[in-house]
């Protein structure tokens, strides 16, 4: 393909008439995106990576079938992310087990034990949010980790953008609500 940047909906064009580069100009758009909310549904670099290429695989299969029906493209690779991580949390098992390069890395400067505390505070939130039924995870993945707006998460979701607000309100306040329940103050 050429350097001139072209418009998404001529590489939609382009790649659901079967041009391969056109999917790899929308699979280079879209990658970091996917893997990431992919990454915080699953807690596992390795299942985000699988997971990641199928969302693709699946994507360049069915692109001839894409119909634009007003939302972006990208909501329609976030669905098929959804539910391929809905798949691999009802097909997978309870025990989940942390991969070295996972563990927590103690910066220079950081005493150990602060450390420490922040990184079971993290775990904690993520536990706290990985509990949280699908759609309030995916917003809130949405929000902050790819920082879209109410609007764009709203196209993505299928809802209007007074649902998402709402939506968003009810999930922080339900997170506050359990941390607050959780938290020993003595």
């Amino acid at each position: 393909m050429a350097e001139e940047k072209i418009s998404e909906e001529q590489v939609l064009a382009r790649a659901s008439q079967g041009d391969r580069e056109a999917f790899g100009t929308l699979y280079e758009r879209y990658v970091e995106r996917i893997f990431n909310y992919i990454y915080y549904r699953t807690g596992n670099v390795d299942d985000a990576e699988d997971l990641t290429a199928r969302v693709f695989q699946r994507a360049m299969n069915h692109i001839v079938n894409y119909t634009d029906r007003g939302v972006p493209f990208s909501a329609w690779l976030y669905r098929i992310a959804h539910n391929l991580v809905a798949n691999w949390h009802r097909d997978r098992s309870r025990r989940q087990e942390i991969p070295i390069t996972e563990t927590p890395i103690i910066a220079k400067d950081t005493p150990p034990e602060v450390s420490l505390v922040q990184s079971q505070e993290k775990d904690a939130l993520l536990k706290l949010i990985r509990g949280l039924p699908s759609e309030r995870q995916t917003l809130l993945i949405l929000k902050f980790v790819e920082h879209l707006s109410n609007a764009e998460i709203g196209e993505i979701m299928g809802r209007s953008e007074g649902a998402v607000k709402s939506l968003y309100h009810r999930t922080l306040t339900s997170l506050r609500d359990e941390v607050e329940s959780t938290v020993d103050f003595d």
